[in-house]
């Protein structure tokens, strides 16, 4: 199911000429829920709303998607980034 928040998110990344996809039920469990393409780089977005958690898997996938050479991370609605933490 779609979120206001992941709505809003795609929204902004797009009017920042992002080519916005959605990956939900595209893939394998744990995915995140956008990819992001822009001058040949993609991005992953795992998108929370404010009382939902991060979980384990989801966690997993961000790292590896880190460790591949992508920019991954999880936001959630009234927070920002939660995952990895800001530095």
């Amino acid at each position: 199911m779609s979120s206001k928040f992941k709505s809003k998110v795609k929204i902004e990344y797009e009017k920042n000429g992002y080519k916005v996809i959605s990956l939900i039920r595209l893939s394998e469990s744990g995915i995140t829920d956008l990819m992001c393409l822009k001058d040949g780089n993609a991005l992953f977005i795992e998108c929370k709303e404010a009382g939902d958690t991060l979980k384990p898997l989801q966690k997993y996938k961000i790292d590896q998607l880190i460790k591949d050479g992508f920019i991954a991370f999880c936001l959630k609605d009234g927070h920002g980034q939660i995952y990895p933490p800001p530095l």
